[in-house]
């Protein structure tokens, strides 16, 4: 258990960066979700467009510590060679 003031105060902001983190990475688990599911579907439209919205998404991630760069550039990469492949 904590005994400092400073730990005590370390725990609740952890709590607390670990329920938004939670949320972030979520958030861009439903982008990527969204982004595949208008790949399978075939339509290269839709599938632009929810890439255009999941690659904000996945760099706002890396931006806030959520996300490893890597990891992120993997997964846009992976997505933009299947969209190109719907050509």
């Amino acid at each position: 258990m904590a005994n400092t003031p400073q730990a005590k105060k370390r725990i609740r902001r952890n709590e607390r960066r670990a329920e938004i983190n939670g949320a972030r990475v979520s958030r861009i688990r439903t982008f990527v979700k969204k982004a595949e599911a208008a790949l399978e579907s075939g339509d290269k439209v839709a599938a632009t467009a929810a890439m255009a919205a999941m690659q904000p998404e996945l760099a706002r991630g890396v931006a806030k510590g959520v996300l490893h760069r890597n990891t992120a550039s993997r997964k846009y990469s992976r997505l933009t060679k299947r969209l190109s492949a719907l050509a």
